[in-house]
Order: structure tokens, then sequence, then C-alpha cells
């Protein structure tokens, strides 16, 4: 059985900085194709955050770019987000996802960043 738990979500200032960690257990996130943090917003659809391949490629949404730091830690099978400069619309649940043939996805973690 495959699972993915995200952890360390919270509530912080605008400029503040957060660090998201994504566990899983079932699958091995270096043998994976993708993994991935995704985010949704209320009223939003979900977006793609960050990715890195199975190649070690990492790839950022513009709005993230420069502030935002994917990661991957084989040993531990844990992903990584790195979140500085936050801005208010950073706001969402997010989720972390690996594409492992079929795609599978955490619970989520709340971030919310107040002005």
């Amino acid at each position: 059985q495959v699972q993915l738990v995200e952890s360390g979500g919270g509530s912080v200032q605008a400029g503040g900085s957060l660090k998201l960690s994504c566990t899983a257990s079932g699958i091995v996130f270096r043998w994976c194709g993708m993994v991935a943090w995704y985010r949704q917003a209320p009223g939003k659809e979900r977006e793609l955050v960050s990715s890195i391949n199975s190649g070690g490629t990492t790839t950022y949404e513009d709005y993230v770019k420069g502030r935002f730091t994917i990661s991957l830690d084989g040993a531990k099978n844990t992903l990584y987000l790195q979140m500085n400069s936050l801005k208010t619309e950073d706001t969402a649940v997010y989720y972390c996802a690996a594409r492992a043939g079929p795609i599978y996805w955490g619970r989520g973690t709340q971030v919310t960043v107040s002005s």
C-alpha cells in the first residue's frame, strides 16, 4: 500500500519561510518517474508548484521560481519543499505527488501566509 504523508505546514507571516516534507511508504521516490509538489488554494484548481524527474531535473512554476527549492533525500525516501519569501498568495493546501505508474497523492498540508 502506497502512502505519502506531508508535514511542515503552518501559519507564517509574509516574508517568512516554511519547509514541507513528504515521506513515502510503499514506493521509492528515486525510482519514480516524477515526484512533485502541487497546491490548491480555496476556490481554485490544483496547480503544479515544483517537480523532480527520475534524472534529477527540477522544474519550478514561475510564481515560485527563486523562492522555493525542491529536494529529495533518497536515503530517507523524503521529498522536501523549502519555501522562502512567502507571499499571501502562497496560501494553499500543499500536496505531494509521485508518478510510479499511477499517480499517488498525499492528503496535503495547509500553508497559511498572512500579511
